[in-house]
């Protein structure tokens, strides 16, 4: 099946670098979320054969910079060494960020503006502060604006030691404002809905790490980089893949979300990570001038809004919408990558592209758009054994299928991705060897 053209000029993915995927421990972890983005785009450029200030611009996704790393895309374009000349900013949609940038870098080559993008995601969600309480915040400014001694007494005696309860911001972030639901909770309620059990939702999860376990060992993620800090530390591959993982263990873990009724755990739930992934994207004129390989070229990109309380069905509609206007089957999409943030998001995606009552009453359809092999999904795992750095993961998937395109001499695969707040993101690209 031909793919319609999109984009007024062809873009094309070049290469592309991630660092390993670094599991949160409960702590800050070693590297802040610019120091991941440089590590992988210095690997990523120190193999091009032009200077990082040959870019014409930088984009970068990203959910929560920290305070010294305002329009983060700056940041990192300047410690890359891009020159004070290359303007470069900061894309922000929740977990489909890095897939924001990638769009949003395309459309800027596709118009004729750029030829040379440095584009992707990185994240430190090990870094997310905690707050102070609005009380406390009052009190403080309170006890700032009084004047005289008398007055700051008299304001010291208002303070409650419950003021500084901190508020665990990655928690507030994680929680839709709109329904009040945690990510977590959006899960149980696509679980709900398509009657998924806890079972299906271990086993799915356990698939995810056999599958990276078996992609590690045949070196399919040729993509990660190795990561050194200043402080002698390394990491060079990624932390959240468990070779211990069975059923069993998965068995034993407590529904976290809903904790009486729920069958959400941390085991089938993507993983709380830091990482970063960055993509070189380029048009016809470029390669060409460079004499750059092509690894793929991206054909279409598509965007959807769905009910926040079933965020994780996003992937249905971007997708739909996607092949519908490509006039795509299921069958004519060799590989897939479905960012799994949690077992029963993604399976509750599957039994909505497979329902005939369901792509009716929500697709407009005449029947089922159909089912997906599961031996073309996530080949090599996916965020619930890589982990989910929510900035980075919709960079790291299309840069992860467009390696598996080319490893299996495929033609067409689509990455997408839901996002919390009730949105959905889809990428259509195609393995191409010559431009």
């Amino acid at each position: 099946m031909q793919i319609n053209p999109t984009f007024t000029r062809d873009v094309y993915i070049v290469d592309g670098a991630r660092t390993p995927f670094l599991k949160a421990k409960g702590k800050p972890g070693s590297f802040s979320a610019s120091d991941l983005a440089v590590s992988a785009g210095r690997e990523l450029l120190d193999r091009q054969p032009f200077p990082p200030s040959a870019l014409n611009e930088v984009v970068i996704g990203c959910v929560m910079p920290s305070v010294d790393e305002a329009n983060i895309g700056r940041v990192v374009s300047l410690r890359l060494g891009c020159g004070k000349t290359i303007p470069a900013w900061t894309v922000q949609r929740n977990c489909a960020s890095g897939m924001q940038a990638l769009d949003s870098a395309a459309k800027d080559i596709a118009s004729g503006r750029h030829d040379l993008v440095l584009a992707g995601g990185t994240e430190a969600m090990s870094r997310a502060p905690l707050l102070f309480s609005d009380q406390y915040m009052k009190w403080a400014a309170s006890m700032m604006s009084a004047k005289g001694w008398q007055a700051k007494l008299k304001t010291w005696t208002q303070f409650r030691p419950t003021y500084l309860k901190p508020i665990i911001s990655l928690l507030r972030g994680l929680t839709d404002p709109i329904v009040n639901l945690s990510m977590g909770q959006t899960a149980e309620n696509v679980a709900y809905r398509f009657n998924i059990t806890r079972e299906q939702m271990d086993q799915f999860s356990l698939e995810s790490h056999q599958f990276a376990i078996a992609g590690q060992e045949e070196n399919h993620f040729a993509e990660v980089t190795d990561l050194f800090g200043t402080s002698g530390d390394f990491v060079i591959s990624d932390e959240g893949v468990r070779r211990d993982s069975t059923m069993e263990k998965l068995a034993s873990l407590k529904p976290f979300f809903d904790k009486k009724f729920g069958s959400v755990t941390a085991g089938n739930s993507s993983q709380v990570s830091d990482g970063a992934a960055v993509l070189l994207l380029a048009s016809k004129e470029a390669v060409q001038q460079y004499h750059l390989p092509v690894l793929a070229r991206i054909c279409d990109v598509q965007w959807a809004g769905v009910d926040p309380a079933e965020m994780g069905l996003g992937p249905v509609y971007a997708a739909h919408s996607l092949m519908q206007r490509q006039q795509l089957q299921m069958d004519d999409i060799d590989y897939w990558e479905i960012n799994e943030a949690f077992a029963a998001q993604v399976l509750g995606c599957l039994e909505a592209w497979k329902s005939d009552e369901y792509c009716k009453a929500n697709l407009g359809m005449d029947r089922a758009l159909g089912e997906i092999d599961r031996t073309k999904l996530n080949t090599d795992g996916g965020a619930i054994a890589l982990g989910h750095p929510v900035g980075a993961s919709g960079a790291r998937i299309v840069l992860h299928l467009a390696q598996v395109l080319r490893r299996n001499n495929a033609k067409k695969g689509i990455a997408t991705i839901c996002i919390g707040g009730g949105q959905g993101g889809a990428m259509l690209i195609e393995n191409v060897s010559e431009v």
